[in-house]
């Protein structure tokens, strides 16, 4: 930490948040006497230090990085995210801003383990990401016990060279020769380095240097004393050293206020998959402002993201099978501002990120996630490959918004909005074609659903979104031919959900709400408007979803197989009439 922050790096103390300052993340847990190196920077106070884990101070054993703005990217402890993040950054470095800096990532031995780890190995070697340096701190000790690897660092060099990085050994109480490993890692062109340092716990504590059962347990005050007596003995100069200033050739861009400068293209009653309209939205939004990128995990011919690989090829980071990967490298990419990073799969398999997820939350990361191939409705497609939990999985990530689009146009909508919101966005979309419904100047709200069809005769309000929405509008339509009528909303938004409109039609519809999701009940649609609805009387709320474990078939039979369909819709309707 003092070679990397004194005599590395280039940074400007007073402005952490300078695009222009060498990166550092630090993943590996328990890191906070690490913020020593801050105190000395001049980040923080030596009393924040000595006073951590107290609540109303900010300083935490594992940093937040909204909480602490001279941290990079996530906080620490959530092993083997870091490198997976500073891959993002270091690409961003290198082929979006061509600048100078470096990136920096300290990762412990401990979340080796950690397959996301080799994922991050292999994308920045195939990337010949030649400006990201990676220190591995081999200790041998984790959390419990010893590690397999203990202290066989030559395993973990030949590890890293197989995967393609120029690979240091050295000893990581070495000053000089630290010094002269990154200066030699500045040499090395087309190749991502790897610094392989040995390091002991407690290194020059008697009895604890070494040892197991200390991991993370404060030192008793009665040995602390002399401990840092021993330590100040060895300082053998208390000259202040300055950090050197970075290059400042970072572009100057803007990614703010992204309008859509002309509307939709499609017309009502054109058959448009929700996730061919967003493969199309995404490359009309990347020829509006060159910081919108796409990230994908091998599926882009089957979520069209393949579009904007065509049309902005510069853009498009192909992270291959490796979504945990995938979204580290999304979130390394957007901090700073840098970027609009999308990253697009199916959405089955972004549940395989769902840890990189929720701590890009935590970090209040600005990055929009697409997943497709949504529910029962992709068909014969197997039904590994349903998302059948993902709004559960969303609904449960804070400040973040839940697109739900219908169709091509509101398809389209949801990009554009979600390309301006802060936070963390999902958009959900489908594999079936399904009919344009509005029209190309309706106008689209985070939070605001539309009522679709309405009369002053409606009996019954259905909520539906995506492919149940046009199950409700069938249904609707032959319920009408009988004489009975019905108000249908489209959510739009799953999350913030707008329980005003909700609300409102239900008692104009003697309090009955049916919603109907192509997902499972739990923490889904239905759950999302029983929670909007609960503290209103007299409003019941039916809930149509998807029960049990699907089979492959077509999309119709399933539907209907699985109790979602419009014949079942028009039945909900008639026995809540009845009764």
């Amino acid at each position: 930490m003092s070679v990397l922050f004194f005599h590395v790096m280039r940074y400007k103390q007073t402005d952490p948040d300078n695009p222009n300052n060498d990166r550092f993340i630090l993943y590996k847990g328990h890191a906070l006497p690490s913020s020593a190196t801050w105190i000395e920077v001049g980040n923080i106070s030596r009393f924040d230090l000595l006073s951590r884990r107290k609540i109303e101070l900010d300083l935490e054993d594992h940093p937040t990085l909204s909480r602490l703005p001279f941290l990079d990217v996530q906080p620490t402890k959530w092993l083997g995210q870091g490198l997976g993040a500073a891959c993002g950054m270091a690409y961003t470095g290198k082929y979006f801003d061509k600048a100078s800096y470096r990136v920096f990532c300290l990762v412990g031995d401990g979340e080796c383990s950690e397959g996301s780890v080799w994922e991050a190995l292999a994308f920045a070697s195939h990337y010949n990401l030649d400006n990201l340096v990676a220190i591995f701190d081999v200790n041998r000790l984790g959390h419990s016990g010893t590690l397999p690897l203990e202290h066989c660092i030559d395993i973990y060099q030949k590890r890293c060279e197989v995967f393609g990085w120029n690979t240091f050994t050295v000893d990581g109480r070495d000053v000089e020769a630290l010094c002269q490993v990154f200066w030699q890692a500045t040499q090395v062109k087309n190749k991502p380095t790897a610094i392989v340092a040995k390091t002991f716990k407690g290194r020059g504590i008697p009895n604890i240097e070494d040892a197991e059962s200390w991991h993370g347990k404060p030192m008793p005050k009665e040995r602390a004393d002399a401990i840092i007596k021993l330590i100040e003995s060895q300082i053998q100069t208390n000259r202040n050293v300055e950090p050197k200033l970075p290059v400042e050739d970072v572009p100057h861009i803007n990614i703010s206020h992204i309008e859509m400068t002309s509307p939709p293209s499609y017309n009502i009653g054109d058959r448009v998959a929700t996730r061919k309209a967003c493969g199309l939205a995404l490359a009309k939004i990347g020829h509006i402002n060159d910081r919108v990128i796409v990230l994908d995990s091998d599926t882009k011919n089957y979520t069209f993201s393949e579009i904007f690989k065509k049309e902005h090829p510069e853009r498009f980071i192909e992270c291959f099978i490796a979504e945990q990967n995938m979204v580290s490298v999304a979130l390394g990419c957007s901090t700073y501002g840098r970027t609009i990073a999308f990253a697009s799969t199916f959405a089955a398999f972004l549940t395989r990120a769902f840890d990189q997820i929720r701590m890009g939350a935590i970090s209040e990361s600005n990055i929009n996630l697409v997943g497709s191939h949504c529910g029962l409705s992709i068909g014969e497609n197997s039904l590994s490959q349903m998302a059948l939990e993902d709004l559960a999985m969303f609904r449960a990530i804070p400040n973040c918004t839940i697109f739900y689009p219908s169709d091509a146009i509101s398809t389209e909508h949801a990009v554009f909005l979600a390309a301006n919101t802060k936070g963390m966005c999902y958009i959900r979309t489908t594999r079936p074609e399904t009919d344009v419904i509005y029209t190309q100047q309706e106008h689209f709200k985070i939070g605001q659903a539309k009522v679709v069809r309405y009369s002053v005769k409606d009996q019954v309000t259905v909520i539906g979104a995506g492919v149940t929405l046009h199950e409700a509008l069938a249904a609707a339509e032959e319920l009408s031919n009988q004489g009975i009528f019905i108000r249908v909303i489209d959510l739009f938004t799953i999350k913030p959900l707008d329980a005003t409109t909700i609300i409102a039609s239900a008692k104009s519809t003697g309090g009955h709400i049916i919603t109907v999701e192509d997902h499972h009940p739990e923490g889904g649609i239905g759950e999302a408007v029983c929670a909007a609805v609960s503290m209103e009387p007299g409003i019941q709320v039916c809930q149509m979803a998807v029960l049990g474990v699907p089979r492959s078939g077509r999309s119709s039979e399933l539907l209907d197989m699985f109790g979602i369909s419009a014949k079942h819709i028009i039945m909900a309707v008639k026995c809540i009439l009845m009764n």
